[in-house]
């Protein structure tokens, strides 16, 4: 039984993007559960009273809050609303234009004293975004149990939040390949960046977790492993009672969507733009069934940007914004024959984990923590387990291979997604990770308490 607890999370922002998403649920859940929830973040997009902005801005020099102030006269749209508080922050942006990682964010300091009642665990998700001050961590480790979920690699490298085929961040980063990889840095500063980072881990006492092994297997390697003390894997979980199956027609008929068509579906900020995702290969992939393909009419969503509707011969491509609730969102993962990934690199796509809930069977490529969501399907054989068929990054050509060959068999489909149904309530339920880390928690307070009395 876990006993009630205080919890204070960390994120770059509440609602918005997949990180996000994951934070606001175990936010909310921990709640519902009877325990304290608190959420700091740097970019606060609800009105909860207990979701907490971090003030930096309050707390700068008098010089500093002189031209802050000087700037909030002008309206949002005039450039000296962006340009004044820089006259007050010279040294800092200095530093900016040199290429070092931004740090300073005096708030942080302070971020203990946000929540009504101490907490017991101060959990940490992205602290890059330009709110954070990574040097706290080390102060802040001691003075409470500190957990950090990586979402993604930035905490491992000298600026990058994936380095994508750089092992660079392994030896101390420097001569970095691509300073415009988010987060962009100006100039070639990595490997102070980098050196920086090492020293904050050494005065560090820090509990790790990913949602992958991969991502694992990366800690492991990096400067930050000799600074954690426990490390865990915890897969990602969905809300089922938002994400589940429902017959394909009733999902259809509530969105406007034909009942005759075959209908692929790839979800993300931005698709078309999206750094990370590849949506050319998914596009490319599309064109080429629909020339094989002849004589169904195929109709293919990109939900997460707002463009006009195309049209190739038998196939439509749609695109919808991705402002959407997550109840009609759950609607066009069951109103889908195929849900298609494809990306660059990724961590542990939220989006793949809910279209195996909705009983959509998934193509994707085989990059990152993929591998670990799908269970594969070698194409041309039968499994009772499979949920998904992967293919090479970057490869079109077999990507539609793998569509074609998924929505010639439709009772192949049909077992895909029950299997995927029975694997997400095994793995991927948001409750099993809810109850992970609070007996993670409980466990880390009792330690905590312990070393306390002796």
């Amino acid at each position: 039984m876990v006993e009630r607890l205080h919890i204070l999370q960390i994120n770059t922002a509440d609602k918005h993007g997949g990180a996000a998403e994951l934070v606001q649920n175990l936010f909310e859940t921990y709640r519902l559960r009877g325990h304290s929830s608190w959420l700091a973040v740097g970019h606060k997009n609800t009105e909860d009273p207990n979701i907490l902005f971090l003030p930096h801005d309050q707390y700068r020099n008098q010089w500093a809050r002189f031209w802050i102030s000087a700037a909030e006269c002008f309206p949002v749209s005039h450039p000296f609303r962006y340009q004044l508080p820089w006259l007050g922050q010279i040294k800092r942006i200095l530093k900016i234009q040199q290429g070092h990682e931004d740090f300073d964010f005096p708030a942080t300091q302070r971020i203990l004293n946000l929540t009504s009642k101490p907490p017991d665990i101060v959990h940490c998700h992205n602290l890059h975004g330009g709110y954070f001050d990574l040097r706290f961590l080390s102060e802040l480790s001691r003075q409470v149990p500190v957990i950090l979920s990586l979402h993604d690699a930035w905490l491992l490298s000298g600026h990058c939040a994936h380095s994508f085929d750089c092992d660079r961040w392994k030896i101390g980063c420097g001569a970095c390949p691509d300073l415009e990889s988010y987060p962009a840095v100006r100039r070639d500063a990595t490997h102070f960046n980098w050196r920086r980072k090492k020293e904050i881990y050494k005065k560090s006492r820090l509990y790790v977790t990913t949602a992958c092994h991969w991502l694992m297997q990366k800690v492991e390697e990096s400067m930050l492993a000799p600074a954690v003390l426990e490390s865990r894997v915890i897969p990602y979980g969905v809300d089922l009672s938002i994400f589940h199956p429902v017959d394909k027609r009733i999902a259809r008929e509530k969105l406007k969507i034909s009942q005759e068509c075959k209908l692929l579906l790839f979800v993300g900020h931005g698709v078309r733009k999206n750094i990370w995702k590849d949506y050319e290969t998914i596009n490319t992939a599309v064109r080429q069934v629909g020339r094989r393909f002849i004589g169904e009419r195929i109709v293919f969503i990109a939900l997460g940007e707002e463009a006009p509707t195309e049209t190739i011969n038998q196939i439509e491509i749609r695109f919808i914004p991705s402002k959407q609730s997550r109840e009609v969102l759950a609607g066009y993962y069951q109103a889908a024959d195929i849900y298609l990934h494809a990306a660059h690199v990724d961590t542990f796509p939220l989006t793949t984990l809910e279209a195996l809930a909705c009983g959509t069977p998934v193509i994707a490529t085989a990059v990152g923590g993929i591998p670990e969501q799908v269970k594969r399907l070698d194409q041309g054989h039968e499994n009772g387990h499979a949920t998904g068929m992967l293919v090479p990054p970057s490869n079109a050509a077999e990507m539609a291979k793998a569509i074609e060959f998924l929505l010639k068999n439709d009772s192949l489909r049909l077992q895909m997604s029950k299997n995927a149904v029975e694997d997400a309530k095994k793995r991927f339920d948001l409750n099993r990770q809810v109850d992970d880390y609070l007996a993670w928690y409980q466990e880390l307070m009792e330690a905590s308490c312990e070393s306390s009395r002796q």
